[in-house]
C-alpha cells in the first residue's frame, strides 16, 4: 500500500510540473510577434529607414550641399536653418534688422555690410530676409536648404 501511495504522489507531482512548464511555455511571445522582446536586424533595419525619411522630409530632405555661382549684385536669401559656405569671390551679408547671419566657424553674428570670410559655414536662423550678396562676379557658394536668388 505504501508502495501505490508513493508512485500515486509521483504521479501528481509529475502532473503538476508539467501543467506549471506548458503554462510557463503559453505565456511566451511568438518569435516575431509585438510581444517578442527580440527584434530582428531586418526590423531595425525598415524602422531606422522610415525615421530617416521622416526626419529628411522635415528638414529639407537633401543632405548634400547645392554648389551656387552669382554675378555682382545678385542677392542669395536663406530660408531658416539654411547652410551657406563662401567657396570663392567677395560677398557681404544681408540681415533683417532682427540679426545677422550666424557664422558658426567664427564664433560670432555677421551684420549687414560685413564681408563674409571663405570656407565659414554660415547659418541664416530665421525666414526674414538673411541672406549673402555678390561684390563681385562669380561669387562661389555652398547651399545645404531653402534658398531665393534676386
Amino acid at each position: 500500500m505504501a508502495k501505490l501511495g508513493r508512485l500515486f504522489l509521483i504521479i501528481v507531482a509529475v502532473a503538476v510540473v508539467s501543467f506549471f512548464a506548458m503554462s510557463a511555455y503559453a505565456n511566451i511571445a511568438e518569435p516575431g510577434s509585438e510581444a517578442d522582446p527580440l527584434v530582428s536586424r531586418s526590423y531595425v533595419d525598415k524602422v531606422f529607414h522610415s525615421l530617416r525619411e521622416y526626419v529628411d522630409s522635415k528638414s529639407g530632405g537633401s543632405s548634400s550641399f547645392e554648389i551656387i555661382y552669382l554675378e555682382q549684385g545678385q542677392v542669395l536669401i536663406g530660408n531658416h536653418s539654411t547652410e551657406m559656405i563662401l567657396r570663392s569671390g567677395i560677398a557681404s551679408a544681408v540681415d533683417s534688422g532682427m540679426g545677422g547671419l550666424a557664422d558658426v566657424t567664427a564664433g560670432k553674428d555677421i551684420r549687414h555690410g560685413e564681408n563674409i570670410s571663405q570656407n565659414h559655414l554660415l547659418i541664416v536662423p530665421r525666414d526674414d530676409g538673411r541672406g549673402v550678396r555678390a561684390e563681385n562676379n562669380n561669387v562661389v557658394l555652398m547651399v545645404r536648404g531653402g534658398y531665393t536668388i534676386q
